[in-house]
């Protein structure tokens, strides 16, 4: 049987009339609505395997793909376009598009208001992501030809909220990424050698995590917007903060150090891309973060918590 949608009069009087079949009937709108999407996503020539990418590699010279997420988001894509590159071996430009509206949930706040990227956003990515080999270049996105478009995992065919944000990118290309592997290459800033990082945003936190234990290691430093240093400081007094020119750099100092210690934000992608020593504060609405690969650990509980810092930072 054909779906009919029904009109705003028509769902209020089958709602207040007959509940039983009002909820037969929104089961009904909800396996539409989901269908009308999967047939969105399977046709239109869409890119959705890795065979259909590397044919259409074979008949042009660089591939086009365009983000317009968070930037966390944009580093979770890298290693599905990563292997993108490998199987195809031709050039991919990489375009962000800015002022995507943000919707503000499961947080408090967000450095960007209500967008998920501006301009001043990716001239701080743009070095980082220009500097790895299977990428041609990464600007703004401005009206170019985009071949593959990976905001499509915002069309709710899956949930964002419990499933990896690593592989997001994977399950509407139909590439699967290395994610024990990592997916960024830069110099090591060593003389952060013996240093533990820290950073944590003010979304996504557990309330049951205390990081006040921290105060007696040596050599701690905090990475991240001032609100978050300064709040960090009320149970780390003593902790420096470092600010970089752009996430280049950023990268580099998380790539010389000792360990690294971070919530579900920016800094912890750039860790797991790089697989230093890390130690993942999960939040337990939004458990879409998870370490593959060496030297990850992830945690709920404070004994857990610090009983990893004192293993890992020996």
């Amino acid at each position: 049987m054909t779906f009919k949608k029904r009109g705003l009069a028509s769902k209020l009087w089958l709602k207040y009339t007959d509940r039983p079949k009002y909820k037969q009937y929104k089961w009904e709108h909800k396996n539409y609505g989901q269908e009308e999407v999967n047939n969105y996503f399977v046709g239109n020539n869409r890119l959705n395997t890795q065979d259909k990418i590397i044919g259409l590699c074979k008949t042009v010279t660089t591939l086009n793909v365009v983000h317009s997420g968070n930037a966390g988001d944009v580093i979770y894509a890298l290693p599905t376009i990563k292997k993108i590159y490998e199987v195809t071996g031709i050039s991919i430009n990489l375009y962000l598009k800015t002022g995507k509206p943000l919707v503000l949930s499961g947080y408090v706040a967000h450095p960007l208001g209500t967008v998920m990227l501006n301009e001043k956003m990716v001239n701080l990515l743009a070095p980082l992501i220009n500097a790895q080999d299977y990428i041609a270049q990464c600007e703004i996105y401005n009206g170019q030809q985009i071949h593959v478009d990976l905001d499509f995992f915002r069309a709710k065919l899956f949930s964002l909220d419990n499933t990896n944000i690593a592989r997001w990118c994977s399950y509407i290309t139909g590439v699967t990424p290395q994610l024990w592997k990592s997916w960024l290459t830069v110099d090591a800033d060593n003389s952060y050698a013996n240093t533990i990082i820290v950073a944590r945003s003010e979304r996504y936190r557990n309330s049951f995590v205390d990081y006040s234990f921290l105060q007696k290691y040596d050599n701690l430093v905090f990475i991240g917007v001032e609100a978050e240093y300064e709040d960090m400081r009320k149970a780390i007094p003593d902790i420096k903060w470092v600010q970089v020119d752009d996430f280049l750099q950023l990268a580099k100092i998380i790539a010389g150090c000792k360990l690294f210690i971070g919530n579900q934000s920016f800094p912890f992608s750039i860790a797991e891309a790089l697989k230093v020593p890390r130690i993942l504060e999960i939040y337990y609405h939004t458990a879409n973060v998870i370490p593959e690969g060496p030297n990850a650990h992830d945690f709920f509980f404070q004994d857990h918590f610090e009983s990893l810092v004192k293993e890992l930072s020996a």
